[in-house]
Protein backbone atom coordinates (compact mmCIF):
# COMPACT_ATOMS: atom_id res chain seq x y z
CA UNK A 1 0.00 0.00 0.00
CA UNK A 2 1.24 3.56 -0.99
CA UNK A 3 2.08 5.67 1.85
CA UNK A 4 0.48 8.48 2.32
CA UNK A 5 2.61 12.07 1.40
CA UNK A 6 2.96 15.35 3.07
CA UNK A 7 2.51 18.45 1.11
CA UNK A 8 4.08 21.42 1.26
CA UNK A 9 2.92 25.02 -0.90
CA UNK A 10 4.88 27.66 -0.29
CA UNK A 11 4.68 31.40 -2.09
CA UNK A 12 4.83 35.16 -1.44
CA UNK A 13 1.49 37.51 -1.06
CA UNK A 14 1.22 40.70 -2.72
CA UNK A 15 1.10 43.25 0.59
CA UNK A 16 -1.94 45.04 -1.21
CA UNK A 17 -3.51 41.62 -1.39
CA UNK A 18 -3.02 39.98 1.94
CA UNK A 19 -6.94 40.51 2.70
CA UNK A 20 -8.27 39.24 -0.18
CA UNK A 21 -5.65 36.27 -0.37
CA UNK A 22 -6.51 35.18 3.07
CA UNK A 23 -10.66 35.65 2.40
CA UNK A 24 -9.89 33.19 -0.72
CA UNK A 25 -8.02 30.60 1.18
CA UNK A 26 -10.42 30.42 3.99
CA UNK A 27 -12.32 28.54 1.12
CA UNK A 28 -9.40 26.83 -0.58
CA UNK A 29 -8.84 25.30 3.39
CA UNK A 30 -12.96 24.39 2.71
CA UNK A 31 -12.02 23.34 -0.87
CA UNK A 32 -9.25 20.82 0.05
CA UNK A 33 -10.88 17.32 1.36
CA UNK A 34 -12.40 16.99 -1.45
CA UNK A 35 -9.39 16.17 -3.06
CA UNK A 36 -8.73 13.92 0.04
CA UNK A 37 -6.29 16.04 1.66
CA UNK A 38 -6.06 15.61 5.67
CA UNK A 39 -4.31 17.59 8.44
CA UNK A 40 -4.61 20.65 6.66
CA UNK A 41 -2.39 23.48 8.34
CA UNK A 42 -2.06 27.29 6.99
CA UNK A 43 1.02 29.43 8.07
CA UNK A 44 2.71 33.03 7.32
CA UNK A 45 6.07 33.45 8.32
CA UNK A 46 6.95 35.31 11.26
CA UNK A 47 10.65 36.27 9.60
CA UNK A 48 9.58 36.52 6.28
CA UNK A 49 6.41 38.96 5.39
CA UNK A 50 3.97 37.95 3.21
CA UNK A 51 5.16 34.37 3.05
CA UNK A 52 2.80 31.80 3.32
CA UNK A 53 3.06 27.78 3.54
CA UNK A 54 -0.03 25.42 3.42
CA UNK A 55 0.77 21.41 4.73
CA UNK A 56 -1.71 19.27 4.36
CA UNK A 57 -1.26 15.06 3.44
CA UNK A 58 -2.62 13.01 0.29
CA UNK A 59 -3.38 9.67 0.29
CA UNK A 60 -0.84 9.21 -3.19
CA UNK A 61 1.19 10.32 -5.53
CA UNK A 62 -1.30 11.12 -8.21
CA UNK A 63 -3.23 13.08 -5.62
CA UNK A 64 -0.62 15.20 -5.17
CA UNK A 65 0.27 15.57 -9.21
CA UNK A 66 -3.57 16.46 -9.84
CA UNK A 67 -3.71 19.12 -6.62
CA UNK A 68 -0.14 20.77 -8.63
CA UNK A 69 -1.09 21.44 -11.43
CA UNK A 70 -4.49 22.82 -10.53
CA UNK A 71 -2.53 25.17 -7.88
CA UNK A 72 -0.71 26.20 -10.69
CA UNK A 73 -2.62 26.65 -13.52
CA UNK A 74 -5.73 28.37 -13.95
CA UNK A 75 -7.59 25.67 -14.68
CA UNK A 76 -9.73 25.81 -11.26
CA UNK A 77 -11.82 28.36 -10.69
CA UNK A 78 -11.13 28.94 -7.01
CA UNK A 79 -7.28 27.64 -6.77
CA UNK A 80 -7.06 29.93 -9.71
CA UNK A 81 -8.18 33.37 -7.93
CA UNK A 82 -4.98 33.21 -5.70
CA UNK A 83 -2.62 33.51 -8.94
CA UNK A 84 -2.39 37.12 -8.98
CA UNK A 85 -2.44 37.59 -5.52
CA UNK A 86 0.83 36.32 -5.30
CA UNK A 87 4.31 37.36 -6.44
CA UNK A 88 5.12 36.05 -9.59
CA UNK A 89 1.60 34.64 -10.09
CA UNK A 90 0.97 31.16 -10.70
CA UNK A 91 4.16 30.21 -11.86
CA UNK A 92 5.50 31.06 -8.22
CA UNK A 93 3.52 28.86 -6.60
CA UNK A 94 6.18 26.16 -5.15
CA UNK A 95 4.95 22.51 -4.78
CA UNK A 96 6.67 19.77 -2.61
CA UNK A 97 5.86 16.42 -1.55
CA UNK A 98 7.34 14.54 0.68
CA UNK A 99 7.37 10.74 2.13
CA UNK A 100 7.96 9.86 5.75
CA UNK A 101 11.52 8.16 6.72
CA UNK A 102 10.18 8.25 10.33
CA UNK A 103 7.04 8.63 11.46
CA UNK A 104 7.25 9.09 15.67
CA UNK A 105 4.61 9.87 17.60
Amino acid sequence: MEQSLQIFIEYKVKPTKVKEYEEVMEKVVDLLPEFEASDIQWFIATDQPYLYVEMFKVPTKSHYLALKKLRQSDEHHLFSQIGPMVEGGLKSIHCWAFQAKVNRS
